[in-house]
């Protein structure tokens, strides 16, 4: 069963487990098609997507309407998007925003370098949580496909458990959509969702510091303008 954690006439908000892609694989099926068959309904609409390895927040538009206003409201940035991962290295800073071109190299591996094409610009506060390892809280200002992945391993800290940029391994992939903030049709939605799976983002020191970050559009994020 997935979970549903918000629900309006227009679109579903549901919380993505690990592991399960937003479309149909070859030998597994993707996350859509198992939300449409749990609420009996025929069609729903991605608005944006997560990593396979992702979990949390996920957006999905009921009628096509909806999806297209959502689309545009991407496009303009309107949707704050915060994640939260852990990492067992420490990174070059405790915190700041990171900015680079993405380069797509092999293998679906992506780096961030000096070009100017596909920028891509996240933000990020740091915390020691226990032993060794640390919680990251970001702020993506761009939509690039592996972005926050990317951006962690170019920091010195890749995610725990992301093999692909030579993370540690674990049980999964540290990498968790938080929360999300927006308004659709003059409704202010602001939705936060605590990671539930895996080992280290239950100890208690991990959720113990997550309860402090329940509102992260509060936190002190730098002044950044993206170039037009």
């Amino acid at each position: 069963m997935i979970d549903i954690i918000f629900e309006h006439p227009d679109f579903i908000v549901i919380n993505k487990p690990p592991g399960i892609a937003v479309q149909n694989e070859v030998d597994q099926s993707g996350i859509l098609p198992l939300v449409c068959a749990q609420l009996g309904v025929d069609k729903l609409w991605l608005v944006h997507r997560l990593d396979k390895v992702t979990s949390g927040l996920l957006i999905l538009a009921k009628s096509e309407q909806a999806a297209s206003e959502f689309g545009q409201m991407f496009e303009a940035h309107f949707v704050e998007k915060y994640y939260l991962a852990i990492s067992c290295k420490k990174p070059k800073k405790k915190q700041g925003t990171v900015s680079g071109g993405m380069k797509k190299v092999r293998d679906g591996l992506w780096i961030l370098d000096s070009n100017q094409v596909q920028r891509a610009t996240t933000q990020f506060f740091s915390y020691g949580i226990s032993r060794g390892l640390r919680l990251f809280v970001l702020k993506p200002l761009t939509g690039k496909t592996h972005q926050i992945r990317v951006m962690m391993k170019s920091l010195g800290s890749a995610i725990l458990g992301d093999e692909l940029y030579k993370g540690d391994k674990a049980e999964r992939t540290y990498l968790h959509a938080f929360a999300l903030k927006f308004c659709y049709q003059l409704q202010d939605i602001e939705l936060v969702c605590p990671p539930n799976i895996g080992a280290e983002f239950i100890t208690p020191a991990t959720q113990n510091k997550v309860v402090t970050l329940t509102a992260p559009w509060d936190l002190a994020w730098p002044n950044y303008k993206l170039p037009n």
